[in-house]
């Protein structure tokens, strides 16, 4: 199967070592794609969860194909997050084609993208940040439920439901925090002459134009790996949220070895690196 050509392609909250991460399916667009430029913004392993029994090779064969692009002179920016805010301390770190950062400005055929994970917007993160890891070791444990529920559902010919989009749909309606997370994106790039804004964090994908009375700007989400399954593609010079649907990638395997696991004299023990990152 031939791969796509994409100049820069942007994923976001992928959630490794989590029990809600998509990491095959993560794992089978990145093989469907030739990439230029990746940027992983922001949450990409899931440090605040990160379990010791908890980490399937097939987050680990993720974490191989990415270097496996590194490898091939893919230019990788990793944006740091808020589940992965220990990379922090890393920031500016190089090696090869891979930068770790914080956030980064890219030149887009002549307009310039503002790109960071967006936590620093979240008034939650901001001020109850042990009240947002609690959540989200909630989170992923209605996420476990969610699943057994859907696999009752499927047995008997329902519809699958989605639990976490209700409950946050819900109350991010009720405090407008998606609205006031762009809203307050847009404004500041608009100020700092940016053309694009782009995030993840809040796990909505969308591509919109923002407007105050100082101008205007492009704002971008790239959604997630956990309930969205979508990336940002930037193509000939257009922007396009892609969606994954698993009709379309039914011809690429993972699940036996291939040429990601082999040849690489880098290998990386996620556990010790989290152990190291700890002290």
């Amino acid at each position: 199967m031939p791969k796509r050509e994409v100049e820069i392609v942007i994923i976001s909250d992928v959630h490794l070592g989590t029990f809600g991460c998509h990491a095959k399916e993560v794992l089978k667009y990145l093989k469907s794609i030739k990439p230029k430029t990746l940027i992983l913004n922001g949450d990409i392993i899931d440090i605040w969860q990160f379990s010791k029994s908890y980490w399937p090779e097939m987050h680990m064969k993720v974490l191989r194909k990415i270097m496996k692009l590194v490898s091939q002179g893919v230019n990788v920016h990793y944006l740091t997050g808020n589940h992965d805010e220990m990379l922090r301390k890393f920031a500016d770190f190089e090696m090869g084609t891979f930068k770790l950062q914080n956030k980064v400005v890219l030149n887009v055929d002549g307009k310039r993208a503002w790109i960071f994970h967006g936590d620093i917007f979240d008034i939650t993160m901001q001020h109850s940040k042990w009240l947002a890891k609690l959540g989200a070791v909630g989170y992923d444990s209605l996420i476990v439920i969610n699943t057994f529920v859907n696999f009752i559902l499927t047995k008997f010919g329902r519809e699958k439901m989605t639990f976490s989009k209700k409950i946050k749909g819900s109350v991010k309606n009720a405090v407008k925090f998606m609205n006031d997370f762009e809203n307050t994106a847009a404004s500041i790039a608009i100020e700092k002459k940016y053309d694009y804004v782009i995030c993840g964090h809040i796990h909505h994908p969308e591509i919109k134009e923002i407007k105050n009375d100082q101008g205007s700007v492009t704002y971008l989400n790239s959604g997630d790996w956990v309930e969205s399954l979508t990336a940002l593609e930037y193509n000939k010079g257009r922007w396009e949220v892609f969606y994954y649907k698993p009709e379309d990638f039914t011809n690429i395997d993972v699940d036996t070895v291939g040429d990601d696991n082999e040849n690489l004299d880098l290998k990386v023990d996620v556990k010790l690196l989290y152990q190291a990152l700890m002290k």
